[in-house]
Formats: structure tokens, sequence, C-alpha cells
């Protein structure tokens, strides 16, 4: 499998802030596949997963009904947390991330793992970036929708702190009013 983030061309050269979001921004796709059965194994058995459905074809088709082997949830849910930490990092921070897994991947399959901005919410000593995600197949199905939020820093202000320290329930309301406000 090929991995077509290595050289992404939406990468930024600059940590990106706040104030350079957009709503609507895209996060720039991740392509993935398509998946192999040795992929499959490989990844199973890097996380301990021995469930036949990711490996043994007879036994997913006969035995479990299922149309093919299918692409692990827990690989799926990688390429999210991927997609997400490129974009923020190296200055911002992954703060959630959701996903629901609502149809199967098999084996063969090419996904594209796409993000979108969706919503800012000003704080006092950062920036929450609100994001869209999910998962399509070559077909433009999609299998797993989710959402993340991130912390970024502000151009002119300090970095976001580490460890993390959320906001309390006040600050994010505030920040929230201010964000619909604006």
């Amino acid at each position: 499998m090929r991995d077509n983030d290595a050289a992404r061309a939406d990468a930024p050269a600059d940590p990106r802030h706040f104030e350079d979001v957009s709503l609507g921004e895209r996060l720039g796709d991740l392509q993935k596949g398509p998946f192999t059965t040795p992929h499959l194994m490989r990844w199973s058995a890097a996380i301990e997963n021995w469930h036949k459905i990711h490996y043994d074809r007879d036994f997913t088709q006969q035995h479990d009904k299922l149309p093919d082997l299918l692409v692990n949830g827990s690989l799926k849910q990688n390429f999210l947390l991927q997609i997400v930490k490129d974009w923020a990092t190296p200055h911002g921070w992954p703060w959630k991330v959701s996903f629901q897994f609502r149809a199967m991947d098999v084996v063969g399959s090419t996904l594209f793992v796409w993000g979108a901005v969706k919503r800012k919410i000003p704080l006092r000593d950062f920036g929450l970036v609100e994001l869209e995600l999910g998962i399509r197949n070559q077909e433009d199905r999609q299998s797993t929708p989710g959402k993340a939020t991130v912390a970024l820093p502000y151009r002119e202000g300090g970095p976001v702190p580490y460890p993390f320290v959320p906001p309390s329930a006040d600050e994010l309301a505030a920040g929230e009013a201010r964000a619909e406000g604006a």
C-alpha cells in the first residue's frame, strides 16, 4: 500500500494559526489503498486482532456471511486521527475526535479520508476549530463519518499549552457566544 501523504502539497510551510483558518476549508485528502489481504493481516497482527474476518475469506463469507474480508475499524480510526494530526500539528493540539462505523469497507477498497472546517470558537489563549471528517471508498460511499475539535494558537499569542488543558465550561460558552456573534 502506498501512501500519498508523505509529499502532500497542502502541508503548511509555516505553523497553522487560528486566524489562518477559514470556514469550509479542506484539510487535504489522504488516499489509502487499495487494500490487499496481506495489508489487513499485517494490521491485524500488529494490534493482535485475530478475528478471521480480516484474513480468512472462506470463514468471512461462509460463516459470517459477509461480502469479503473487512478493512479493520481500528485502521480506519487511525486514518482519521492521521488527517487531524497532519493538519493541526506541529503547533496545534487535536483535542477530541469521534466517529461512527456505518458501512463495511472490504479488501480491494481504496479509501479517501477527508476533513473540512465547520466552526471556529475564539477563546482567551487559543482558538478551537471544529472539523467534519469522513472516509469514502472508490464508489464515493461514506463508511466512517466523524468530527474533531482542534486547539490552534493565535498568531500573536503563546503556544497551545502542553500538556493540553481543556477550556472550562464557562470559557467555552463565552467563546461560543463570540463565535455566534461574529
